[in-house]
């Protein structure tokens, strides 16, 4: 699914943030201070990974984040076998990494997560299949009240695979689309809440967490 052209122009422009795309990977920082925290962030299934740089430069400004977007194998993150080592290295400063992912790029990002230089889980709209129960790390999971593909259910249904002091945060009005910038997306629920207002909710909650 195409990114939407204006949301990611803004971010194009912001001279707050430089956009460096590697053939494998989009990688979004600041061009102020950087903390040395990185995420590495896998896209839902055939979205396009320009179409998360709206919704994630808010954060990168904030706290100084580097931002990694991967380029999977045909689109799809479950044919993406290459180790976490691939798309680190395109941030070498960064000391701290998280993993995290949008919809099955969430799930993707769950199996990245054993990884022992990995810090912690962000998950857009997504969850684990599995067990990160036991694995200390620090987690953040962000669901959408009108999702509906990782809905409030399915999330609630797979908790129990993250460790007990996960984050869990749901956004009112939210659905699953809105956790990028590509359109509307098959078996969604229609948002509520704008696209601005789903950005600024989501910063709120990545701000706190990091």
């Amino acid at each position: 699914m195409m990114g939407e052209r204006g949301p990611a122009l803004e971010v194009w422009r912001d001279p707050a943030v430089s956009i460096h795309d590697t053939g494998d990977a989009v990688v979004l920082a600041p061009t102020g201070r950087a903390s040395g925290t990185g995420l590495v962030f896998v896209p839902g299934a055939l979205v396009d990974p320009y179409s998360y740089l709206y919704k994630l430069a808010p954060t990168v400004k904030q706290t100084g984040l580097t931002v990694v977007v991967t380029k999977p194998t045909l689109n799809l993150a479950f044919f993406d076998q290459r180790p976490l080592s691939t798309f680190t290295a395109h941030a070498p400063a960064v000391t701290t990494w998280y993993v995290g992912g949008h919809s099955l790029g969430g799930v993707r990002a769950c199996q990245l997560a054993d990884d022992p230089q990995v810090a912690g889980l962000v998950l857009f709209g997504s969850y684990c299949a599995n067990d990160l129960s036991g694995s200390g790390l620090r987690v953040l999971s962000i669901g959408g009240t009108r999702d509906g593909l990782s809905t409030p259910a399915k999330i609630a249904g797979a908790r129990h695979l993250l460790p007990a002091d996960a984050a869990l945060v749901e956004i009112d009005g939210m659905d699953h689309a809105q956790f990028g910038d590509y359109g509307a997306q098959p078996g969604d629920l229609p948002a509520t809440i704008d696209d601005r207002t789903a950005r600024a909710r989501l910063t709120e909650a990545l701000v706190a967490f990091l």
